[in-house]
């Protein structure tokens, strides 16, 4: 276009594109194409803009009103061109006709969205059930005579309890993000409130960095950490001790760690004399799984446990502080 935007040249392109010929476009203001579609307030300010030199307009998306018809998206690009030897400046408008493709994404957006309604349901009702079988647990512990049978269905209520806990923090997050410190802080609340019957004789305590994970990752972390504060609450204390149990969870550029300390009576004299029960098997697993190795150290009083990944392929990632 020259400078008062009459159309000096069109390329074969464009005039199939909007079905245009070249005899009806050259010499004529690129307002006046067509039906009058090209005459928008909103073109001619960029146009205008571009003309005196102000700016350029890259990428722009423009919706095209058409009569009788859906809309257009178009992207436009423009910017000045000035010759040498006094030659007239033009103007080069090239547009992109992106409807097809912007009602793609809106599609496969809708489709996601659509996704992630769904999962968080499923999850919220997983975790209702959940919630109803650790309930039916906990009656039936309740109900028996044994004291082993009764201790053994209190460990399987707690241990439901806390997978419920880690579906409903789920059903509450954006679907693939957790935060692991509200998420951890609220685990530890979901255990406290099943297993500790005075909270100023025993607490919990919950601290790290502002770590986004995976939710997949967060599951598995979730579920160490209620394996090792359950064991910790239950044999760290015995005869009415009084104590605390802390958690902290810290992210490096190498891998990451999640401790569970607690001040309580420490590791017995002859560890390797202790039958592993489910609980341990269970971290085991899931520490593998997370290319995470074990560490364990007797703190005389208490004890800590170290889950730490040093393989940086396998961490989580770290994506801001919350």
């Amino acid at each position: 276009m020259d400078e008062q935007f009459n159309v000096v040249a069109a390329s074969e392109s464009f005039l199939q594109e909007f079905g245009l010929r070249n005899d009806a476009v050259r010499g004529r203001s690129i307002f006046a194409l067509g039906a009058g579609e090209w005459n928008l307030p909103r073109l001619r300010s960029l146009l205008s803009a571009v003309g005196s030199g102000d700016a350029e307009v890259a990428d722009y998306q423009l919706e095209m009103p058409i009569e009788g018809a859906a809309s257009r998206s178009l992207r436009l690009n423009a910017e000045r061109l000035a010759f040498a030897d006094a030659m007239p400046a033009r103007l080069l408008l090239t547009v992109v006709d992106v409807t097809a493709s912007n009602a793609t994404q809106r599609k496969m957006d809708e489709l996601v969205r659509q996704k992630e309604v769904l999962l968080q349901e499923v999850q919220h009702r997983v975790a209702n059930s959940l919630q109803i079988i650790a309930s039916v647990l906990l009656q039936s512990a309740r109900k028996v005579d044994s004291v082993e049978s009764r201790a053994h269905l209190t460990e399987a209520h707690n241990r439901v309890l806390s997978v419920a806990e880690v579906q409903r923090q789920l059903s509450l997050t954006q679907v693939g993000d957790v935060a692991l410190k509200p998420y951890l802080t609220q685990l530890c609340r979901s255990i406290g409130a099943s297993m500790i019957a005075d909270h100023d004789q025993l607490r919990i305590e919950v601290s790290g960095d502002g770590s986004v994970v995976d939710a997949e990752v967060s599951v598995s972390i979730g579920l160490i950490l209620t394996e090792l504060v359950i064991n910790a609450l239950k044999d760290a204390f015995p005869k009415g001790r009084k104590g605390l149990v802390t958690v902290d969870y810290q992210s490096r550029p190498e891998g990451w760690d999640l401790t569970i300390s607690d001040d309580g009576v420490g590791m017995p004299k002859n560890p390797g004399s202790a039958e592993p029960g489910l609980g341990t098997a269970i971290v085991k697993a899931l520490a593998s799984q997370l290319a995470a190795e074990i560490d364990v150290e007797n703190l005389a009083p208490g004890t800590r446990i170290s889950v730490v990944n040093r393989k940086s392929g396998v961490e989580p990632a770290l994506l801001q502080a919350v």
